[in-house]
């Protein structure tokens, strides 16, 4: 919950009034002058994900063992890209739409090509308003599905609204 919260955060880019864990790294890493490149959720184990931050100082790369949320929050605030491998997401049971499997056949030179997750634009409440119940409620069950908390909860409180 904390971590979803400390993503949230940096997402719609509300300035907390102290620092949260997340923002006490980047200060860190700042003062002693390294960078995040990117973040790679590198692995999927009985259920559990794992990922990589990739930081550097310029001259040297080290990879640093993550949660996945943290390694998110992290890397929303270096904005640094968010990297997957397409064998994690077949094994998660995520399918990839024609335009990137299109894109990743391109890459198909490589052994395992990095697939970057895309950061999908906040809904906003007026959007749900012009929405059927039907399409709400369709809504409602992917974003649950898919784990959107957050997105459930304002699609919930459209159809709260209605009835």
């Amino acid at each position: 919950m904390f971590e979803a919260q400390a993503i949230a955060i940096e997402i719609e880019k509300i300035i907390p009034n102290r620092p949260m864990t997340h923002d006490l790294f980047k200060s860190f890493a700042s003062l002693y002058h390294f960078h995040v490149e990117e973040v790679v959720i590198s692995d999927l184990k009985e259920g559990v994900f794992f990922a990589k931050v990739v930081c550097t100082d310029g001259l040297k790369k080290t990879e640093v063992d993550a949660r996945p949320s943290d390694a998110i929050a992290i890397g929303l605030r270096f904005d640094a890209p968010i990297y997957t491998y397409e064998a994690i997401l077949a094994e998660a049971g995520i399918v990839l739409t024609d335009q990137e499997d299109e894109e990743e056949k391109e890459k198909e030179s490589k052994p395992e090509t990095k697939v970057k997750v895309k950061k999908e634009p906040a809904a906003k409440k007026d959007d749900y308003k012009n929405l059927s119940v039907d399409k709400l409620k369709d809504l409602l069950k992917d974003a649950i599905d898919k784990e959107d908390y957050e997105k459930a909860a304002k699609i919930r409180d459209e159809l709260s609204k209605r009835n």
